[in-house]
């Protein structure tokens, strides 16, 4: 069931990792770097779109 509604959700965690990775390169092109991890654009990207992923899957799962 998981990998399913893992499956079904995916678009939903690229479409924030690329928003993401936009708003928050333009923001670090100002020199605005604070709140990046490890003061990367590309990881913390990668890790909102993960998060956004998995748990919009569980919502789909839990709400059906």
């Amino acid at each position: 069931m998981l990998p399913e509604l893992l499956h079904q959700t995916a678009g939903i965690g690229v479409g924030t990792f690329l928003g993401a990775l936009i708003g928050l390169s333009v923001r670090a092109r100002q020199g605005k770097r604070g709140g990046l991890v490890r003061g990367s654009v590309f990881l913390t990207s990668v890790l909102v779109g993960m998060a956004t992923w998995v748990a919009m899957a569980v919502l789909r799962g839990v709400m059906g």
